[in-house]
């Protein structure tokens, strides 16, 4: 079994999506093992791209930050090899097709695989495209990781038969950001997915508040925060590896 999926066994999982580099990526670092300390059962990492087209302004301001201190795919590698010396909970890349493309694919993803990431998110990648991508990451164990929108319709199934890791389920049409509701019906969705696999299925965009998070999690197998805890780091800068530990703890609770 993946590791990804092993993370769901018995329990909802919490997700949260750090942008590597916003503050420097010692910030990142104490970030992402604040957020493990308190609770977190899979942490997504971002790699910056300066186009980042899935992304609402928290997140799109955050890839600019990062990227104004020079932070490379390269140095974001190194940043996991020393992530890895204390967590261990399954590592997820998020970036978009252009950074693994201009890396090399092959190269991206032997690389993720020595320093000890689980999988990959490639949100502006389309099902149907995504055996440029897939074969190399299955070579190297990556799970690469599928998304369902709520335009997806017929195409649910099929994702969700060829789903690993696993689903991430985008709750809202549009980008990132913190949202005041959602009204995607989601368990007709996750319903589809449940009878076609047994991957499981997380929720993402716009999540921010315990109540959401709560109403998700009744839903699916797990929940998705970015752009709550990237506020938090624009807020707090280098204190906010504290305030995203609280705000982990928080929600998980």
């Amino acid at each position: 079994m993946s590791k990804i999926k092993e993370a769901f066994k018995d329990k909802k999982a919490f997700i949260p999506f750090v942008t590597c580099g916003d503050g420097g990526l010692e910030n990142t670092i104490d970030i992402v093992k604040e957020a493990v300390k308190n609770g977190a059962d899979i942490v997504e990492l971002g790699i910056p791209f300066s186009d980042p087209t899935a992304e609402g302004p928290v997140i799109q301001e955050a890839n600019i930050r990062a990227l104004k201190t020079g932070v490379t795919t390269d140095k974001i590698f190194d940043m996991v090899v020393e992530l890895r010396k204390e967590v261990s909970v399954p590592l997820v890349f998020m970036t978009y097709a252009n950074v693994v493309y201009s890396y090399g694919i092959e190269k991206f993803m032997k690389r993720s695989s020595e320093v000890g990431m689980n999988g990959l998110i490639l949100p502006d990648v389309p099902f149907e495209e995504k055996e440029e991508f897939a074969p190399a990451a299955r070579k190297y164990g990556i799970d690469f990781i599928s998304l369902i929108a709520p335009t997806s319709h017929e195409r649910i199934k099929m994702i969700a038969k060829e789903a690993e890791g696993f689903i991430y389920i985008v709750s809202s049409l549009g980008v990132t950001g913190v949202r005041s509701e959602i009204n995607t019906d989601i368990a007709s969705m996750v319903k589809l997915i449940r009878d076609n696999t047994d991957v499981p299925c997380a929720v993402g965009f716009g999540i921010s508040t315990p109540e959401q998070a709560a109403k998700m999690r009744s839903l699916s197998d797990g929940v998705i925060v970015g752009s709550a805890i990237m506020k938090l780091v624009a807020k707090y800068g280098t204190d906010a590896p504290k305030y995203v530990g609280d705000y982990v703890r928080t929600m998980v609770e």
